[in-house]
C-alpha cells in the first residue's frame, strides 16, 4: 500500500468561478523508491520518480517546478488529464441524436484539439479521496462547456502500487447523451525527463497493432486505416526510434489501432531504454493508442528556443514520446465505421 502526502503546489485562478484557489499536490510513494506526484491543476502527472538498473533515481517525466509553469501558453499539455475528448474533432462538429452539435475550434481555428479552449487540462480538480488505496480526484463539466450538451461529472483514480505500477482509472457520468474520450498526456524520457533528444533516440519502441488510423494534413483522420506490415509504422517487434526517426523526419503522432484480448485490459506497448535499464509498459482497455515523438516540441536546429523545464531542464524536438490511450480520434464523425468496418489500405 502506498503512502501518501499532501501539500500545496501554488495557487490559481479557477477558469470556472474566477477565485483564486490553492492548488494541491500529492506524492504516492511505494517501498521500492518509486514515487508519482499529481496536482489537482488538470488532475496533471507532475513527476514519475523511478531507479535505474543501479539503483540511481531520475524523474522520467517533462512538467514544470510550479503552477506558473502549467499555465504558460506553450505547455504542451504535460501530464495532463485530457478532455472531454481527447485528440481532434474535425470543424469542432458532429451529429449527436439528429441534433448539429458546434463545439470550440481551438486547433488551427478549424478543429478542436483536447477538449477546447479550457479543457479538463485547465480545470481544478476536486479532491474525492486520498488514502492508501490512491487518490481520487473529481472534475464536473458544465452543460454547454466548450460547445458539449449534458453536465459530466469525471472521475480519476490514482494507484501506485509496490510491483511499481501506475494504476490510472477514468470514468465519466452524464445528464445527457453525448460524447467523452479521455487521456492522459505524460511526455515520458526513460533515461530522465531533461536528458533530450539523444537519449529518447536510444529508446525501443513496441506496440502491438496491425493498423493505424490514416489522417489529413490537419491530423484529421479519414476514416480509413492502413495496414501498416511492410512500413515504417510497423512497431510489433521491438524497434530502435532512432533508427526509424532518421527514415522518418516528421516523427510519429499516430493512433494505433491495438490488439486487445475481449475488450479486457491488456498489455499493448513497451518502452525500453538499454543504457538505464528502464522500461514501461502501457495496459489498457481502450482501442487506440496515439504514439507522439514531440515532433511540435522546439527545433534547436531552426534555432527555435527550448521549453524550460523541471530543474532548468531543456525541452526540445524529439526529446520525449507519449503513449495516449484512447477511442479513435474524431470517432464521433465516424460512427458508419465501426471498429470491424473500417476501411483498411
Amino acid at each position: 500500500m502506498a503512502r501518501i502526502v499532501e501539500d500545496v503546489f501554488g495557487t490559481a485562478v479557477n477558469p470556472l468561478t474566477e477565485k483564486i484557489e490553492q492548488i494541491k499536490r500529492f506524492t504516492l510513494a511505494n517501498s521500492t523508491e518509486m514515487s508519482v506526484q499529481i496536482c489537482t491543476l488538470g488532475a496533471t502527472v507532475t513527476t514519475i520518480k523511478v531507479p535505474d538498473a543501479s539503483g540511481q533515481i531520475d524523474d522520467i517525466v517533462l512538467g514544470y517546478d510550479d503552477v506558473a509553469g502549467y499555465q504558460t501558453a506553450t505547455n504542451p499539455y504535460f501530464g495532463a488529464t485530457i478532455g472531454r475528448v481527447c485528440n481532434r474533432i474535425a470543424n469542432g462538429h458532429f451529429m449527436l441524436n439528429g441534433q448539429d452539435i458546434q463545439v470550440s475550434r481551438n486547433f488551427n481555428n478549424r478543429h478542436q484539439l483536447h477538449g477546447g479552449f479550457l479543457g479538463f487540462d485547465k480545470m481544478h480538480w476536486q479532491v474525492l479521496e486520498a488514502n492508501g488505496d490512491g487518490l481520487t480526484l473529481q472534475h464536473c463539466s458544465p452543460a454547454g462547456h466548450e460547445g458539449y450538451p449534458g453536465q459530466v461529472t469525471a472521475t480519476v483514480k490514482y494507484t501506485l502500487t509496490e510491483d511499481n505500477c501506475l494504476h490510472v482509472r477514468m470514468q465519466a457520468k452524464t445528464t445527457k447523451t453525448t460524447i467523452v474520450n479521455m487521456t492522459n498526456h505524460s511526455y515520458f524520457n526513460l533515461a530522465g525527463h531533461g536528458a533530450g533528444r539523444e537519449a529518447m533516440l536510444e529508446h525501443s519502441i513496441m506496440i502491438k497493432a496491425d493498423q493505424i488510423t490514416e489522417t489529413d494534413s490537419d491530423s484529421i483522420p479519414t476514416g480509413r486505416l492502413i495496414n501498416v506490415a511492410g512500413t515504417l509504422f510497423d512497431l510489433n517487434e521491438p524497434t530502435q526510434l532512432g533508427e526509424r526517426l532518421q527514415q522518418l523526419l516528421n516523427g510519429y503522432d499516430d493512433n494505433y489501432c491495438v490488439k486487445l484480448n475481449d475488450n479486457n485490459i491488456t498489455t499493448i506497448a513497451r518502452a525500453y531504454h538499454q543504457k538505464s535499464g528502464r522500461w514501461l509498459e502501457i495496459a489498457s482497455n481502450q482501442p487506440g493508442v496515439q504514439f507522439y515523438t514531440s515532433n511540435y516540441m522546439p527545433d534547436v536546429n531552426k534555432g527555435e528556443i527550448p521549453l524550460k523545464g523541471k530543474e532548468n531542464a531543456k525541452y526540445v524536438k524529439q526529446g520525449s514520446f507519449c503513449l495516449e490511450t484512447q477511442k479513435y480520434p474524431d470517432a464521433v464523425n465516424h460512427l458508419e465505421c465501426k471498429r470491424d468496418s473500417y476501411i483498411a489500405i
